[in-house]
């Protein structure tokens, strides 16, 4: 495992050098940036936030110091640098101009989410979105994006600047709603019944995903290189993405083209508020229906359980945290639930961890979020790597490269002690 990502990193350091020195790459890459955070990658992990270009030549003098991709907000900022961590939300709110709405598509297969985005933006012109920007991920899914400047201001009052990320993860969930009936008929009628079961539960390795946005989230600029690809994060035109294939990506043959769509103003108001009312009476029958009852869930029974068997981005976690805290929290509540740990034991776990935060939450956003994850069964924490190096608590141990996502590496750890302890157990019974 570690010859092979020295091969990733030794291959992708030999273009990013020419690749970035390209003039035409720079400026499509700075005119993108403006008035939005960005975060430099060095292959393994992420350069300090925030951070903004202030000049052209700001890309490439981190290239010469190591940077291999660079990641920007959805958000749009008066003032990128003025961000600072622990801001209340009025503070935030006040610095931000207003946000894009960037559909991330994730799949194990480029051909699967390539059906996605193309029923997306189907459903987004029958919406009346008109105009909307198409990338290349850089690995196997695509990016689709409404720029600010085609919402509405202002609903009833209340600033749409302000409303992020809620306005944009109740797009994207009424988006996956309202296609996804349409993908599986899509995706079963290519794939072998033998290989796929056509029902509404198709499983997550063959379906794509659309991730949803969190506060302060970065995705892959255009152009950007990929650290795993060495691929480029191109962008593409609806003609293009049908015929779309990874040669295209080889960024030694890119064309630069515009991601930001030249939208008219508030063409995505009939999609905002259909999304809006969609989730108005969603949010009711979910309601009426969270009565609580999995707040004892235990999906598993783990023997022997110790903070010494999880694993190092978590530990990392615990030791409280500057940035990143909601995600992190996120993650906790996920974890703490899937390895089945006591309803009391896991709230004790949770405050302790905020206390030591340099910047604590706000304990109602923290019983909020233990309230909503109570009402429903227990989820899987994020997968393992650019979630966690995203705040900076990766830092892979050997046991890592066994496993995909904590709670597995959590189960395989506890299982190879307890099968440990019964052998010396054993032994010593012997002599």
């Amino acid at each position: 495992m570690q010859e092979s990502k020295s091969f990733k990193e030794q291959r992708i350091r030999k273009i990013t050098n020419l690749y970035y020195s390209n003039k035409e790459i720079q400026k499509a890459m700075f005119e993108f940036s403006k008035n939005r955070e960005i975060s430099p990658r060095y292959f393994e992990g992420f350069g300090k936030r925030p951070d903004s270009f202030q000049y052209i030549g700001d890309i490439f003098e981190l290239v010469k110091k190591g940077a291999t991709s660079f990641h920007c907000s959805e958000e749009l900022w008066k003032e990128p640098l003025k961000i600072q961590t622990g801001m209340t939300e009025k503070q935030l709110n006040e610095l931000r101009l207003g946000w894009d709405l960037l559909l991330d598509i994730d799949s194990k297969y480029i051909d699967y989410s390539k059906i996605m985005a193309k029923i997306i933006i189907q459903f987004l012109n029958f919406s009346g979105v008109k105009n909307v920007g198409i990338k290349f991920s850089g690995s196997k899914g695509f990016h689709i994006l409404v720029p600010w400047k085609a919402f509405p201001k202002e609903i009833n009052g209340i600033k749409t600047s302000d409303m992020f990320p809620e306005y944009p993860r109740i797009i994207t969930k009424y988006i996956i709603e309202k296609t996804k009936n349409q993908l599986i008929e899509k995706i079963s009628s290519l794939t072998r019944p033998s290989k796929y079961v056509k029902d509404y539960k198709a499983p997550k390795e063959v379906m794509p995903d659309l991730i949803l946005v969190s506060p302060r989230h970065l995705f892959r600029m255009p152009y950007s290189l990929h650290e795993k690809t060495a691929l480029s994060s191109i962008v593409l035109s609806l003609d293009e993405l049908d015929n779309f294939d990874l040669k295209n990506a080889d960024p030694l043959k890119v064309k630069i083209k515009n991601f930001m769509p030249d939208s008219e103003e508030n063409e995505a108001s009939e999609l905002l508020m259909q999304a809006l009312d969609w989730w108005r009476d969603n949010k009711k029958e979910n309601t009426q229906k969270a009565t609580g009852k999995y707040a004892n869930f235990k999906p598993i029974q783990l023997n022997n359980l110790s903070e010494n068997q999880f694993p190092p981005c978590v530990k990392n976690i615990l030791k409280g945290i500057s940035d990143g805290k909601k995600r992190a929290l996120f993650v906790l509540i996920n974890l703490f639930r899937s390895i089945g740990m006591d309803k009391q034991e896991l709230e004790k776990k949770i405050y302790a961890w905020n206390k030591k935060n340099e910047t604590p939450l706000k304990q109602g956003y923290i019983k909020t979020q233990l309230s909503w994850s109570y009402r429903k069964k227990p989820i899987m924490p994020p997968n393992c790597k650019e979630f966690y190096q995203g705040i900076g608590v990766c830092m892979p141990d050997n046991f890592c490269n066994l496993i995909k996502n904590p709670v597995n590496y959590i189960v395989r750890k506890n299982f190879s002690e307890n099968k440990k302890t019964k052998k010396d157990n054993k032994f010593k019974k012997k002599n």
